[in-house]
């Protein structure tokens, strides 16, 4: 139980209702599988494999939405009209009108869609009532957008807002360049991306390069902005912090997997050690960058 990306939104002191209201109310939209004539469906299911829709470990929170999509691409219902509309010009004599091809694309899915393949996927959120947290594993805002749609229409009082900061994360990942050292506790590592802004865009992009020398606070001066770099928090999580302040290929180090293993002395018991270690680190770093960023901003 490791996230890999951390989309990032606050919740106020004092928003804390109790797990099993928590549970009841998430039971409003349970997960049900896609039926014959549904593209997509979504729902909460057990993120330990229990009955229970809310894991709950020393008042940390791990939910789970589960999300079913039908693969039926466009290109293949087009192909499939097309050849209906040219069987049906051929039986009455003259091309199917716009209606009749729109009727046609509408009845080939009706037809496909029972023998689509699914794709299935969950993704998981922990919350931290205590301290205001609440991070989706998603690599995108879209995606983790997705979540919380489904989580605002379960919950009775969802005061959530998006994590923001007094200095942007591309004003401060300049300044760590310019000066070729992270903040305190922090260390650069060897890749980067720069743009140039405005209608030019030009882009460059390191990978398992040194990034302290001449060559990168040249990009800086000739107005290429950082949009994504990588680091190191006291040699423990490794992640790529972006502009829009996302956290992504987030990696918890081996001295964090080996004391999960070390604890664990039975296979069911890894689940909870590793987010207890996961929830525990997660709750020192992500102060720990938002100081780095100049501390949290109150703007609505």
């Amino acid at each position: 139980m490791w996230f890999r990306n951390l989309q990032l939104y606050r919740l106020p002191p004092g928003w804390a209702p109790t797990v099993d209201s928590l549970h009841e109310q998430l039971s409003r939209q349970v997960f049900q599988a896609c039926g014959s004539q549904d593209f997509k469906s979504r729902g909460w299911i057990p993120p330990r494999g229990d009955d229970r829709l809310v894991f709950n470990l020393e008042r940390q929170w791990l939910l789970a939405l589960g999300v079913e999509q039908k693969l039926l691409p466009a290109s293949v219902i087009r192909q499939e009209a097309e050849k209906r509309a040219n069987r049906l010009e051929s039986e009455q004599g003259y091309r199917p009108g716009r209606k009749q091809l729109r009727d046609l694309r509408e009845q080939v899915t009706i037809d496909l869609l029972p023998r689509a393949f699914s794709r299935y996927q969950a993704l998981h959120c922990w919350i931290d009532p205590q301290d205001g947290w609440l991070a989706i594993d998603a690599s995108s805002g879209a995606r983790a957008e997705e979540l919380l749609e489904v989580l605002g229409k379960c919950l009775d009082d969802f005061p959530l807002r998006r994590l923001d900061t007094q200095v942007s994360p591309s004003a401060a990942m300049a300044g760590w360049l310019a000066a070729g050292e992270g903040p305190p506790d922090f260390s650069i590592d060897r890749e980067c991306e720069l743009r140039l802004p405005g209608a030019e865009k030009s882009l460059v992009r390191y990978v398992r390069h040194p990034l302290d020398g001449g060559e990168i606070r040249a990009h800086l001066a000739a107005g290429k902005e950082p949009t994504r770099l990588a680091m190191t928090w006291q040699d423990r999580i490794s992640f790529v912090l972006t502009e829009k302040l996302e956290v992504k290929r987030l990696a918890f180090l081996d001295v964090l997997k080996e004391d999960a293993e070390k604890q664990s002395e039975h296979g069911d018991e890894i689940f909870e050690i590793e987010f207890a270690l996961m929830t525990g680190e997660l709750r020192r770093l992500l102060p720990a960058l938002v100081a780095a960023l100049g501390g949290e901003s109150k703007r609505d």
